[in-house]
């Protein structure tokens, strides 16, 4: 894939009459219509953005292949992370048949949204581990605080599994919680090769967040993770809950201010790039 500069590494686009996002309702509000490459184009185009990575936002395969497609189609994705069923056996064969000529560069299992925090650990999923190792696929986790002690035993079980954490585990920004979040977040950055997305924290904050609000957390992000490490994701559309991209992307471009040009560059662009084989 040609190299990009500047590059989105979360974002989503789905489409209502699928019916596999079980999550999606009228109640969703703004987020209940269709969101195609044609309405994030102009977006991407007013910040010189050079690409985007897609995420998977329905646990079934066949929105996987349903965002190959527009990857396909869209010189602009260059990369897909889909979904597998991660405990099935049939997990690494759908891997590589998934991977096979496509731009998928990794998968996401929603772990949030699964009460038992030890799930990642089950010994049902080793297959699927080892397979992302041996396919070179990476690991999107998404995770909140209290799955982050699990999430290292994990990371420290498979050392080259490449994983990055999704939207910083979620930190409770609006209710203030530094800790525990702090402390593991620090942990896993210091004891594992794991990267971290830069993005979702203002969904996580209160609806009239700010700048003060969000800064300490995006610091500690980048000073636990590097800018090396930490990749900038606008979390498209599901950002329009809490400002929409201009209002992120403002915050992002201020907080790059006090930066070197190369360290704002790896936290734009590089990182990802780096993490998801772009290059």
């Amino acid at each position: 894939m040609t190299p990009c500069g500047t590059l989105d590494s979360h974002q989503h686009f789905w489409r209502i009459d699928r019916r596999d996002y079980g999550w999606l309702t009228a109640a969703s509000g703004t987020l209940y219509r269709d969101y195609q490459p044609t309405d994030l184009e102009p977006l991407l185009r007013e910040r010189h953005i050079d690409g985007t990575i897609v995420v998977q936002a329905a646990p079934t395969v066949a929105e996987t292949r349903y965002l190959l497609s527009l990857a396909r189609s869209t010189p602009w994705i260059r990369g897909v992370v889909g979904w597998v069923d991660m405990s099935s056996p049939a997990a690494p064969a759908d891997l590589a048949q998934l991977a096979r000529g496509s731009r998928l560069c990794g998968i996401r299992h929603m772990i949030q949204d699964i009460a038992d925090t030890r799930w990642m650990l089950e010994p049902a999923l080793e297959p699927t581990f080892e397979a992302l190792i041996e396919l070179d696929l990476g690991f999107d986790a998404l995770v909140r605080p209290e799955h982050l002690p699990n999430l290292l035993t994990l990371l420290q079980r498979y050392p080259e599994l490449r994983a990055t954490i999704d939207h910083g585990a979620k930190p409770d920004i609006a209710g203030h919680q530094w800790q525990p979040w702090a402390d593991w977040i620090a942990a896993i950055a210091t004891e594992t090769s794991a990267c971290c997305k830069l993005s979702g924290l203002v969904t996580e904050a209160a609806p009239d967040w700010t700048t003060e609000s969000i800064a300490p957390f995006a610091d500690h992000l980048l000073d636990a993770f590097g800018p090396d490490r930490l990749m900038w994701g606008s979390d498209w559309p599901v950002v329009n809950l809490a400002g929409g991209y201009e209002r992120w992307w403002s915050f992002t471009q201020a907080w790059l201010e006090s930066m070197t040009a190369a360290d704002a560059q790896q936290i734009l662009g590089g990182a990802a790039i780096a993490f998801y084989r772009l290059e």
